[in-house]
């Protein structure tokens, strides 16, 4: 069961208090009515800053299971077209029935285009694979993404990624991902248009219906508030039941550290609502 979580890096947190709401009498088998929480990290994000994002689901008794792809397959993987994150999200659904929670609420937690680059790939699977379409997704929560091609946010928030890195190093990967992405989307977009959907152009019209809830703010240096507010108003022509919450001021996935306290309530408040609606 652990295996395959320890093979894909991500880590899996069980409710603290072993209740008779949370787990069944038998063994250690979680309850069918507890909610499973998947968070799909920013590219570069360390599990210490998701802990953070994990302890406002965990104190509701929900089991959280903590994911973030490598940044390679982000920058430089995606940027060419190759869908090798799709490998991922296969994996990270499989888990579900690794620790039989397949029958289990499901949401998540999406953080800025590395998360939703992921994410993207796992609404593919739940409306295309058949082993996939009978798990029960109640909602998404979006922070600080979705964004369109912003070539200077993404340079901007590669470079915080490799802020560590050996100065040489740091701006030659710069470098390289800039003229990548520049000829890609610049050069060559009239011919890779037709082969390669951005991962904003295809979950515009996505079938999921499931409620959403986007956490953003017009002081993100990354993502373009713009662009989150255009993926809202289209997903809500979509007949999606779409919350929103500017936090004006908080810079990019920043807004639990800036709105702590009001960033937990939403989150709980959305996933109880979620729940709710989908009993009736």
């Amino acid at each position: 069961m652990e295996r395959r979580a320890r093979e894909l890096g991500c880590v899996v947190d069980f409710p603290s208090e072993r209740t008779s709401e949370t787990y069944l009498e038998k063994g250690d088998k979680i309850h069918p009515s507890v909610v499973v929480v998947i968070m799909l990290g920013w590219a570069g994000c360390k599990d210490r800053y998701l802990e953070k994002y994990s302890a406002i689901y965990l104190q509701k008794g929900c089991l959280v299971i903590r994911y973030t792809a490598p940044w390679r397959l982000v920058f430089f993987s995606e940027s060419l077209g190759i869908k090798s994150m799709q490998t991922l999200a296969i994996k990270l659904l499989k888990l579900l029935s690794d620790y039989k929670v397949e029958t289990n609420p499901l949401l998540f937690h999406v953080f800025s285009n590395g998360g939703f680059m992921l994410y993207r790939y796992i609404v593919e699977l739940l409306h295309t694979r058949q082993q996939f379409q009978h798990l029960r997704v109640v909602g998404t929560v979006f922070d600080s993404a979705p964004g369109r091609k912003n070539l200077r946010g993404a340079i901007r928030a590669l470079s915080v990624v490799l802020a560590s890195y050996n100065v040489c190093i740091k701006y030659f990967l710069l470098l390289s991902f800039a003229v990548l992405v520049a000829t890609l989307r610049i050069v060559l977009y009239p011919m890779t248009r037709f082969v390669h959907k951005s991962h904003y152009e295809a979950m515009l019209n996505q079938p999921s219906k499931w409620p959403e809830l986007y956490f953003y703010s017009k002081a993100d240096s990354v993502i373009l508030a713009s662009d989150i507010e255009d993926m809202v108003q289209a997903r809500r022509q979509n007949q999606v039941l779409v919350k929103t919450v500017d936090f004006v001021h908080s810079d990019h996935v920043s807004h639990l550290r800036e709105y702590p306290t009001s960033y937990a309530t939403h989150c709980i408040s959305f996933m109880y609502s979620c729940i709710e609606s989908t009993s009736h």
